[in-house]
């Protein structure tokens, strides 16, 4: 959900530059959410102070959230070219590709948005065109690194640009907005080039059908897997519309021209066992992707069976292992045969672990770290890292603070609106929206809803209904007439109210409530969501 704000001017009057727009994923603690994303309501307050959104890669977690949100921004977009392809592509099926402007920007290229002077910054990462921003204003230089690694072989892309990095750092950079995922980690995250070596071996070692899954954005690997299997005699196959969508950007902007033919799903299910490759989308367990529904066994062009191969091409994301692990226990069932990072070399993470943080600090040579993408222990870790590696100033900055940076100390002075947004089906509701907290509390512990038939003085015209949603049959162990017993406490307690609360609709909802709320406590010892609904009948 990566969403930056950077802001310079008089107090009231600043102008501002949003960097990065990106979504994460809806999980079971979110029942029924598909995406979610950062609530920008602090600068759609002010956007007609917003220059531009600048986007420095192509990943989900920086662009998702453009189509969704960029309607109540309606500020110009810049990009280089495979990341713009990519959120054109979101535009268009939002129906907005001719209403936003998204002006490309070529590598290493240069623009000026208002007070703000930006040159985009060649890295290396698990896309396409990572970028990071030099982001020069009056007061001091701002780099924000983006997502990165140092790859020495990075096979497809640009190396990084360790020249410019140095020479900014000796002409000054006041602070650094850094990635802190791998903070943890110790040494270097590893080589796409290695990587690709270790698959073509393992490949050669394999028999019948070998299937690979992992980060359709990550096109390096993508063309390793193309070229370990050429190099093995198998022709590929790509499965799965991620994969299409992110190969076809590339193509169009002049990537992975040197591949081999591919084949299409169908015509791979006529070829022999040992001559086929299917790439595909799934790594992390997402049951609609093309891997969950090739477990399943209900892909309509791929199937796997006894002594075929999955390869995990991939890391575990936190939050994802129990998908992905129901996922490889399914494909286990069918006896195929599982490899992942555990097992084999096939997969580098894309972005940098302490030993490559200690050189771009080293280049860079900041005033202030700001350690940014990461949980907070991630965070404050890295600050940490960053005093050791002596940085004279590390701020952690929780979501929702704004920290100056000049004139004066770097301290974080106020805390803005900010919150999280969920594309719920078609709609953008707040995470704090009534209905968001009563679906968690239904998946959670199921609803009961007592709905009443009165007249106008209070008086039961018909039995009181039961429904129950997500309560154990065995409710009915401990009480066989448990539909009746909360009948009859829903019926005493309208017939023990006054004529005038009888006549209260709110005052009989709170009734019922607290009548039927006990029984369900002693039976089931939960509290469900209670629904009490009142129908008046006017005679």
């Amino acid at each position: 959900m990566n969403l930056s704000l950077l802001g310079l001017g008089p107090k009231g009057k600043h102008q501002y530059l949003m960097v990065d727009l990106g979504v994460t994923f809806g999980d079971e603690r979110t029942p029924g959410v598909d995406l979610i994303m950062g609530d920008p309501d602090y600068i759609r307050k002010r956007k007609d102070q917003l220059l531009g959104l600048v986007l420095t890669h192509g990943h989900e977690d920086h662009i998702g959230a453009v189509a969704q949100i960029w309607p109540d921004l309606r500020c110009p977009i810049y990009a280089t070219p495979f990341t713009a392809e990519l959120v054109n592509s979101k535009l268009a099926e939002a129906g907005l590709l001719g209403e936003a402007e998204v002006t490309i920007v070529p590598l290493g290229g240069r623009i000026e948005l208002g007070p703000f002077d930006i040159e985009y910054v060649t890295l290396t990462h698990s896309t396409l065109e990572p970028n990071a921003l030099a982001i020069r204003t009056h007061l001091g230089t701002i780099l924000h690194t983006g997502d990165w690694k140092l790859d020495p072989d990075p096979l497809v892309g640009e190396a990084t640009d360790e020249e410019y990095l140095r020479k900014l750092g000796d002409d000054g950079v006041l602070a650094m907005l850094c990635d802190s995922t791998n903070v943890f980690s110790p040494g270097v995250a590893g080589s796409e080039g290695d990587v690709r070596s270790s698959l073509t071996d393992l490949i050669g070692t394999l028999k019948n059908r070998v299937a690979v899954t992992g980060f359709a954005s990550n096109i390096a690997r993508v063309e390793s897997v193309i070229h370990a299997a050429a190099a093995n005699d198998r022709h590929v196959a790509l499965v799965g519309r991620s994969m299409h969508r992110y190969t076809e950007a590339a193509k169009k902007v002049g990537y992975l021209k040197n591949i081999p033919n591919l084949v299409s799903d169908e015509e791979a299910g006529y070829l022999p066992k040992d001559k086929v490759l299917y790439l595909c989308t799934g790594s992390q367990g997402e049951p609609r992707a093309a891997l969950g529904r090739i477990a399943e066994g209900n892909h309509p062009a791929v199937t796997l069976e006894k002594d075929d191969t999955v390869i995990f091409s991939s890391r575990v994301i936190p939050g994802n292992d129990i998908g992905i692990y129901d996922l490889q226990n399914r494909l286990a069932m069918l006896g195929i045969e599982i490899i992942t990072d555990r097992d084999h070399f096939v997969h580098v993470s894309g972005h940098p672990c302490r030993d490559e943080l200690a050189t771009m600090y080293s280049w860079v040579k900041p005033k202030i770290s700001i350690p940014v993408h990461g949980e907070m222990r991630h965070l404050l870790e890295h600050a940490r890292l960053a005093k050791s590696l002596q940085v004279p100033e590390a701020h952690v900055a929780p979501n929702g603070s704004m920290l100056r940076l000049a004139p004066g100390d770097a301290q974080i002075v106020e805390e803005v609106d900010h919150g999280r947004l969920y594309l719920d089906g078609e709609l953008l509701v707040s995470s704090h929206d009534p209905a968001v907290k009563m679906r968690k509390r239904m998946s959670f512990s199921g609803q009961v809803v007592v709905t009443l038939v009165l007249d106008k003085a209070g008086e039961l015209l018909a039995d009181a209904t039961i429904r129950l949603a997500g309560v154990p049959q065995e409710t009915l162990s401990r009480d066989p007439d448990f539909v009746g017993t909360l009948q009859s406490a829903a019926e005493n307690a309208v017939d023990g109210l006054s004529n005038k609360r009888a006549k209260d609709d709110i005052a009989v909802e709170e009734a019922v409530r607290r009548a039927v709320r006990a029984p369900i406590r002693r039976v089931w010892g939960k509290r469900p969501l209670l629904d009490i609904q009142v129908i008046r009948v006017e005679e």
